[in-house]
C-alpha cells in the first residue's frame, strides 16, 4: 500500500512538472511571437540576408540546446549521485518502502531449505515466483485429481510410443495414404527423441495463485506428425473462422469501431467475457477429432495436401494418444486433452470451440452482436438485460460436461490486454493490468543489444497510443511508461531521445521538436498520432492475414506443395548462419566476423556465400535458476544404455 502511494505522488508530481512547463513553453511562445511581429520586417543583419528577429531565434535555440547539454550531462549526474548517497545513508539507518519493485527473496541468503525450495518459474507476464515445494506439490496433485486427465504408468513407455508411430505411418505410405517425403518429415528420429516433460507456471492473477500446466513435447515421437498437421489446418481455421476470432485487444477496438458505426453502441450496452476452464485438457479426444472431421467436411476440404479427412483424424489420433510424460521421475499418459505446448492441441481446442459456439451461444445472439473468441478467452456484446444473459450463459455452462466457463457481465470489462467501458455510451478503452502485474521490463543494466531496450521503448509507447482512447488516458500510460523505464534503470535522457523519435517519426508537428519534453500537447496531435498507429496492422493481425492467403497454396496438390517447400529451402542455400552470444564488452565482434570471412572468401568460388551473424542473448535468471526438466536419462531411449561405448548391448551381443 505505501509503495502504491509513493507511486501516486510521484505521478501527482510528474503531472504538476508537465503542467507547469507546459504552461512556461505557452508563454514563451506567445512572447516570442509577439517579438515576431514587431521585428521580423524591420531590421536585416549580415548585408540583409537575415533579420533581426531570425538572427535572435538562431541564438535563442543555440542557447537552449546548450542548457540541455548541460543538465543532461553534466548537473543530472551530480544530482544522481547526491540522490543515491542520501539512498543509501538512509538504507543503512532504517528501512524505507522503495518505487521500485520490491526484491521479494535474496537468492543467496534465502530462508529454505533445498527440499523446502521447490519452484522458481516465470508466469506468462515474466514474472518470477517463488515457492516452497510443499505447496507446489499440492497443487500439481491437486490439479492432476480435479481434471482426471493424466493415469501413472508402470513402465518406460518410450520404446512402444516411437515403434508405433513409426509402424503408423509405414502403414500409412504402404497404403498411398501419404507420400514418401510426407512420411520422412513426420518420422521421429530414434537417437533425437525423447519423452516429453511437464512442469507448471502460476496463474498470479487468480485466486490462490493456481498452477497451468505446460508439456515439453520439443523432441517428444510425434512432434513433427503435430506441428505438420498444425501446418495444414491452422491455415484453414484462419480463413473460414476470422470472423468468430480476436487476434489481440487492437482487433477487438477495430471490432467495437465498426459497432459504433453501424449504431448499435449505446448506454445499455453491456460487455461479456468468459474463459473456459482447462480446456486443453479436458478436451474430449475422441469427439474432438470428430469435430475436426465435420469442420473440414463443411467447408469442403475432402484432402488437404493430398491427405484424406480420415488419414488426417489417424495422424491426429496418435498425436493425442500418444501423449505420454514425465514428471516427478514417474511416466504419465494423458488420457483427456492434449498437451499444453503442442502445435496441434492448439488448433484442434480452436476446432472443438469452433462447434461448440455455434450450438451454444451464436444462434442466440443477434446478428449485429461483436463476437469473438482468443483461443479460451471469449468477447461478446449484449443489449440485452443482465438477466437474460446469465440465463444464455449458465445454459452455455451445462451444454458439454467437459467445457465449464467463468463469465463477467458489466459495461467495463478487460480482455486480453485491453480495457475497455461503456461511459453512457461512449466507448473508452486503456491498456489492461492485471493485478498482480509488477513495473518491470529488461533492465537497462543486463547485458543486451542496444536494439532490445530501443524496442521496449517504441512497443509499450505503440500499444498505448494504440489501446488509449482519448489524450488525458495516453499521458496517463506515457507517465506510467516513463515511470516503468526509470524503475529499471534507464537513463533519463535515453528516455528523453526515445520518446522525442517516438512522436516525430509518427507526427511531423513542428511543435514536437521545440518542445522542452518529449510528449504531444493536445488531443489534435494525439488524435494524429493514434490515427496513423491504428491504421497499421499488428504483427499477430499481418501473421493471420498470411496464414488465412496460404490456404490456396496449401490445398493444391502434392507436387506443388513439394515444389513450395524446396523452394523454401533453397531460399537460404546460400547463406551461412553463425549465432553468437552477445557481450558488451565484445562489441564490434559481428563486424569483425564479417571482415574475416570477406578477407578469406571474397574472391572465391565460395564468394557467393552470405554470412549472416545473429545474436543470442545471455540465459536469464529464471533459466540459471529453475530447473524444469528432468535428467536426459529418464527421458531418452532407454535401449542405449544398454550400449557400451565398444558397441555392444546388454547381451553381449554387438549391434
Amino acid at each position: 500500500i505505501i509503495q502504491e502511494a509513493k507511486r501516486t505522488w510521484l505521478n501527482s508530481y510528474m503531472v504538476a512538472y508537465e503542467i507547469q512547463i507546459t504552461q512556461i513553453e505557452h508563454e514563451y511562445e506567445m512572447e516570442l511571437h509577439q517579438f515576431e511581429l514587431t521585428n521580423s520586417s524591420q531590421i536585416y543583419l549580415n548585408n540583409g540576408t537575415i533579420t533581426l528577429f531570425e538572427s535572435f531565434l538562431n541564438y535563442i535555440n543555440h542557447r537552449i540546446k546548450r542548457i540541455k547539454e548541460e543538465i543532461a550531462y553534466e548537473k543530472i549526474p551530480i544530482y544522481k549521485r547526491k540522490l543515491l548517497n542520501a539512498q543509501r545513508r538512509s538504507k543503512s539507518t532504517n528501512k524505507t518502502v522503495s518505487i521500485k519493485p520490491n526484491v521479494i527473496l535474496d537468492l543467496i541468503y534465502h530462508p529454505f531449505t533445498d527440499i523446502q525450495l521447490a519452484y522458481l518459474s516465470r508466469d506468462k507476464s515474466g514474472v518470477l515466483h517463488i515457492g516452497r515445494a510443499i505447496d507446489y506439490k499440492r497443487k500439481a496433485a491437486e490439479y492432476r485429481q480435479t481434471t482426471g486427465a493424466y493415469e501413472e504408468l508402470t513402465s518406460n513407455p518410450f520404446d512402444d510410443i516411437i515403434c508405433t508411430v513409426t509402424r503408423l505411418l509405414n502403414q500409412l505410405k504402404s497404403m498411398n495414404r501419404i507420400s514418401e517425403w510426407q512420411r520422412c518429415k513426420m518420422n521421429p528420429v530414434r537417437k533425437l527423441t525423447e519423452l516429453a516433460y511437464m512442469y507448471f507456471i502460476p496463474k498470479p492473477h487468480k485466486k490462490a495463485t493456481p498452477l497451468r500446466p505446460i508439456l515439453n513435447t520439443i523432441h517428444a515421437a510425434t512432434k513433427q506428425i503435430s506441428q505438420y498437421l498444425d501446418k495444414l489446418i491452422r491455415p484453414l481455421f484462419d480463413r473460414f473462422v476470422r470472423q468468430t476470432t480476436f487476434v489481440d485487444g487492437a482487433d477487438l477496438l477495430d471490432q467495437l469501431q465498426k459497432y459504433i458505426q453501424k449504431g448499435y453502441f449505446n448506454s445499455s450496452t453491456l460487455f461479456i467475457t468468459f474463459d473456459i476452464a482447462n480446456l486443453y485438457t479436458m478436451l474430449p479426444q475422441e469427439e474432438s477429432l470428430a469435430v475436426l472431421a465435420e469442420f473440414l467436411r463443411v467447408h469442403n476440404c475432402e484432402k488437404v495436401n493430398g491427405i484424406s479427412i480420415d488419414t488426417i483424424v489417424e495422424l491426429g489420433r496418435i498425436v493425442l494418444k500418444s501423449n505420454a510424460f514425465v514428471y516427478e521421475k514417474k511416466f504419465y499418459r494423458q488420457i483427456i486433452g492434449g498437451a499444453m505446448g503442442s502445435a496441434f492441441t492448439l488448433t484442434l481446442a480452436n476446432i472443438f470451440m469452433w462447434k461448440w459456439e455455434r450450438q451454444t451461444l451464436l444462434p442466440k445472439l443477434g446478428s449485429h452482436e461483436i463476437y469473438g473468441r482468443y483461443i479460451d478467452d471469449v468477447f461478446f456484446t449484449s443489449n440485452q438485460t443482465e438477466e437474460k444473459i446469465k440465463i444464455l450463459l449458465d445454459a452455455a455452462n451445462n451444454f458439454h460436461i467437459n467445457i465449464k466457463l467463468e463469465y463477467t457481465i458489466g459495461k467495463s470489462a478487460p480482455f486480453l490486454d485491453v480495457l475497455v467501458k461503456n461511459n453512457n455510451g461512449m466507448l473508452e478503452s486503456s491498456i489492461y493490468h492485471k493485478p498482480s502485474a509488477q513495473p518491470t521490463v529488461v533492465s537497462f543494466l543486463s547485458d543486451h543489444p542496444r536494439h532490445v531496450f530501443r524496442n521496449v521503448i517504441q512497443t509499450a509507447l505503440t500499444r498505448a497510443a494504440r489501446y488509449s482512447s482519448s489524450f488525458e488516458i495516453f499521458n496517463i500510460e506515457r507517465r506510467a511508461i516513463h515511470s516503468m523505464l526509470l524503475y529499471n534503470r534507464y537513463p533519463s535522457t535515453y528516455i528523453h531521445d526515445q520518446f522525442q523519435k517516438f512522436f516525430a517519426k509518427l507526427n511531423s508537428s513542428a511543435s514536437l521538436s521545440s518542445s522542452l519534453l518529449p510528449m504531444i500537447l493536445d488531443e489534435n496531435q494525439f488524435s494524429t498520432l493514434r490515427q496513423t498507429i491504428t491504421n497499421q496492422p499488428t504483427a499477430k493481425q499481418t501473421q493471420l492475414t498470411i496464414s488465412a492467403a496460404a490456404v490456396d497454396m496449401t490445398q493444391r496438390h502434392t507436387q506443388i506443395i513439394e515444389a513450395t517447400i524446396k523452394r523454401n529451402n533453397n531460399k537460404f542455400q546460400n547463406n551461412v548462419f553463425v549465432h553468437i552470444t552477445h557481450e558488451a564488452s565484445l562489441k564490434g565482434l559481428a563486424r569483425e566476423i564479417h571482415q574475416i570471412h570477406d578477407n578469406h572468401f571474397k574472391n572465391t568460388i565460395y564468394g557467393a556465400i552470405r554470412l549472416i551473424v545473429g545474436y543470442r542473448n545471455n540465459r536469464n535468471i529464471e533459466f540459471e535458476l529453475s530447473r524444469k526438466r528432468p535428467p536426459s536419462s529418464i527421458l531418452k531411449d532407454p535401449l542405449s544404455k544398454k550400449t557400451n561405448h565398444n558397441g555392444i548391448n546388454g547381451n553381449g551381443v554387438n549391434i
